[in-house]
């Protein structure tokens, strides 16, 4: 699946939106892939994660115990991606504002792991995600997401894989110009208030 291919997927699903959006990450775009639309379909999802899966076996050389991805946005995917793999998967919640694993999932130390989310713009949440899994002993190998928003910028500490590679501007929500503009500001992702 090129770059070009998943891209089609997210404009024939209605998934590529354009307007005046609040990011998780707190930035607003004009542009917003709510990836949701794309994952309702089981044949996308699939196709996806087997693809993130062949790039992350080429990027990390080696054998994964298990995928581990942020919730909401990286569930689907990072399912997806796990049963690519033939792995377990897991996610992580924020409990009091702090990136955990609940419902009893743990990792022991020295399993190797990869982080998949669905989008990254800064990483934020990727990051939390790695740096609990070394917290926990883990070793983590490497990350993917089907969109990289930031342009290929985001550093996680470990090596990265994506469907699709985007350079989108994003603003400060003090210098947006569309705030400027009076454009009401939507909040289409998983966090509301984020």
């Amino acid at each position: 699946m090129s770059p070009q291919e998943t891209l089609e997927l997210f404009r024939q699903t209605g998934a590529y939106l354009e307007g005046h959006f609040r990011l998780t990450s707190g930035l607003h775009s004009r542009e917003y892939l709510q990836c949701a639309l794309v994952l309702q379909h089981p044949q996308h999802a699939e196709a996806m994660g087997r693809e993130l899966a062949a790039q992350l076996r080429q990027l990390t050389g080696r054998a994964v115990d298990a995928v581990v991805s942020p919730a909401m946005g990286g569930l689907i995917i990072g399912h997806e991606t796990a049963r690519a793999l033939g792995v377990r998967h897991i996610f992580t919640e924020r409990q009091d504002g702090v990136m955990t694993l609940r419902r009893g999932f743990t990792v022991k130390p020295g399993e190797v792991a990869v982080v998949i989310e669905d989008v990254i713009t800064t990483g934020g949440s990727s990051l939390e995600v790695v740096k609990l899994l070394r917290e926990m002993g883990a070793d983590v190998a490497a990350a993917g997401s089907i969109i990289d928003r930031s342009g290929g910028a985001a550093d996680l500490g470990v090596p990265r894989a994506a469907l699709a590679t985007l350079k989108v501007i994003a603003y400060d929500p003090a210098q947006c110009p569309l705030c400027g503009q009076g454009v009401p500001v939507v909040k289409p992702g998983s966090r509301p208030g984020a």
